[in-house]
């Protein structure tokens, strides 16, 4: 039995597909199964990561797990892993952890890592770079118009789709690869100019990228609730890689066996959610 915890996740979705596909009986958990559909042949039990009175019965039985980071609960899951015989941890980490001045988001990931390692417990970290995924941000601008509007056009990044990170992570469980740590990008170097370029290629509508002032874009993400050190953490970064060309690793096609999807593969599987809604 393996357990996935945040089951219901851009990445933890795929796992649980992946691993059904692989044959393995997967179990979910989350806090209100009743609020949540998962895949037929999914075992669906009530837990949370914050709440450790809630970890063992959970992890009854499960020898292995693909674990969500959250950064409050990680004491009270190593305790009940080890209390209940648990084999192999997989833990969806961050590849900021790798910079040598991690950050906020950086050093949070670093903290479960340390507190992973430190436990006993056979461990895989999957370091996922940016997500493809994070660009469907920008799908209300496009199904409404023609402009994108953004900062620090100019700033490459290798986004990686979630069925590759999920794949590297299921591998990783099916393998039981403890000890290792893998960066895990896409294949390409793309800047958000020609990322909005992919976007209209493959949806067949035109569009441009346009920069718009930074504290400008800075407002927009305050309302939206994003915390002002994160959305600085988030611009200095872009900021760092305006004009230079992101790192690509071969980790996808190493560890799987198969080439990680291209951004334009992305976006057609994504399509839809790009397009005027219809009426």
């Amino acid at each position: 039995m393996i357990l996935v915890t945040g089951a219901a996740g851009n990445v933890g979705a795929n796992v649980v597909r992946q691993l059904l596909e692989a044959g393995e009986k997967v179990r979910v958990m989350t806090r209100d199964p009743g609020d949540r559909s998962f895949p037929d042949g999914v075992e669906v039990v009530a837990g949370d990561l914050t709440r450790p009175e809630t970890l063992p019965a959970a992890l009854s039985g499960v020898e292995r797990a693909f674990l969500f980071p959250v950064f409050t609960g990680i004491g009270g899951f190593l305790d009940a892993a080890r209390q209940t015989g648990l084999r192999h941890v997989v833990l969806l980490s961050s590849s900021t952890v790798t910079f040598s001045t991690p950050g906020m988001i950086g050093a949070q990931h670093l903290q479960v890592e340390r507190a992973l390692a430190a436990s006993g417990l056979p461990w895989t970290f999957v370091r996922p770079d940016a997500f493809m995924t994070n660009d469907l941000a920008w799908a209300p601008q496009i199904a409404g118009g023609e402009v994108v509007h953004g900062v620090y056009g100019n700033a490459a990044l290798a986004p990686v789709d979630p069925r590759d990170i999920a794949a590297v992570a299921v591998r990783a469980l099916l393998d039981q690869r403890a000890g290792e740590a893998y960066v895990v990008t896409g294949p390409q170097s793309l800047t958000q100019i020609e990322r909005v370029r992919i976007i209209a290629e493959t949806i067949g509508r035109p569009l441009r990228f346009e920069e718009m002032p930074r504290d400008q874009f800075k407002e927009q993400l305050l309302r939206h609730g994003m915390p002002a050190p994160v959305i600085d953490e988030l611009l200095d970064g872009l900021a760092a890689r305006d004009g230079e060309t992101a790192e690509t690793s071969p980790a996808v096609e190493e560890v799987t066996g198969r080439p990680s999807f291209t951004y334009a593969q992305w976006v057609a599987h994504n399509a839809t959610a790009f397009l005027p809604a219809q009426t």
